[in-house]
Order: C-alpha cells, then structure tokens, then sequence
C-alpha cells in the first residue's frame, strides 16, 4: 500500500508541473504584429477551394497544346473524366448542354480525359457527337497533381484563377451544374 501511495504522489506531482508549465506558457502569448502582411490569395498554389489552380497544359484531340492560364480572365470548369467510368458517361451530355449554352457567355469547359490513349478519348468524343474541349492526360500526371481519386471530379476555376468549387461525382442534369456556375460567373 505504502508503494501504491507514492507512486500516487509522484504521479500527482509530475500532473501539476505539467498543468502549471503548461499554463504559464498560455498565459504569454506573442503580440501580434502591428499590421502583418497579408499573403494574396492568388500565391497560394493547390487544388482546395481557395487556391490558386495548378496550371494544366495538355494536348487536346488536334495536338495542340492547351494551358489553363491561357483561360485567364474567363470562368472554367475543369471536368477530369474517362470513357470506363459509368457517371462520368451519364454527365457527358449535361456538360454538352452547358457547354453550347454558356460557352458564348465566357465560360470554358475543359474536359481532362486521364489515363487512356488519345485514340480512346477521341473515339468516345466523336462516338457521342461532343464539341468541348477536351484534353488528353494520357499518363495521368496532371490527375495526380490534382488529387484526383474518384472520377469525375470536377473544380470551377474563377477568372483570377482561384478554386471556387470542387465536386466529386457526377452531375444528374444540366441544372445541377448551372447551380455551380454562379461560384465563377457573377
């Protein structure tokens, strides 16, 4: 019993040094300073609402190469896909449709097939009768810098290049992607 005591007593002790240390550096917090500088937005490169969107230059279906930046300035909707995946299919002619209804109001779609040959991605395009833009992620390097896991996904890019919105999943209508469109078109 006498050891069970001390041991008590140790533990007891060590928990108020801690508690007491631990207090007193909460209680001397730094002074802020006076007007910290802020970081623009627009530096901060990633793929979460809020940051500036990792530049995306690919080949399209022409062989042409297609940067994101060259779309600054314009509201975008970056929509990663692939011919394999069931809902990315089910939504492919919901983003035609907002596509020939918002493309001459300034918005650009850039579907980003990834991981499949630029004969398969082209083959489903023209199969359906699409006319955005697609381009072509054949070794799934800029899915990878965008963290993408489940396809599709999609992000709605402001004309600042700024994250808006991300959605995983697909889109059940037109409208449901309209919804998004005011995160990017004022």
């Amino acid at each position: 019993m006498n050891q069970t005591l001390k041991l008590f007593t140790v533990i007891t002790l060590v928990s108020l040094l801690i508690l007491v240390v631990g207090m007193s550096g909460c209680a001397s917090s730094p002074e802020p300073a006076a007007n910290p500088p802020e970081i623009p937005q627009a530096t901060i490169h990633g793929t979460e609402v809020g940051d500036l969107a990792p530049d995306i230059e690919l080949l399209n279906l022409s062989e042409e190469t297609v940067s994101l930046t060259d779309f600054r300035d314009k509201p975008v909707m970056v929509n990663f896909w692939a011919s394999w995946c069931g809902p990315c299919v089910v939504e492919m002619p919901h983003i035609q449709r907002v596509h020939d209804d918002w493309k001459e109001k300034g918005l650009v779609i850039l579907a980003v097939n990834s991981g499949e040959s630029s004969a398969k991605a082209k083959e489903f395009i023209q199969y359906y009768g699409y006319s955005f833009p697609v381009l072509l992620d054949s070794q799934g390097i800029v899915s990878q810098e965008y963290k993408i896991r489940f396809f599709p996904t999609s992000y709605f890019i402001d004309k600042d290049g700024i994250i808006q919105l991300k959605v995983i999943g697909s889109f059940p209508s037109k409208e449901a992607i309209e919804k998004n469109l005011g995160t990017i078109i004022p």
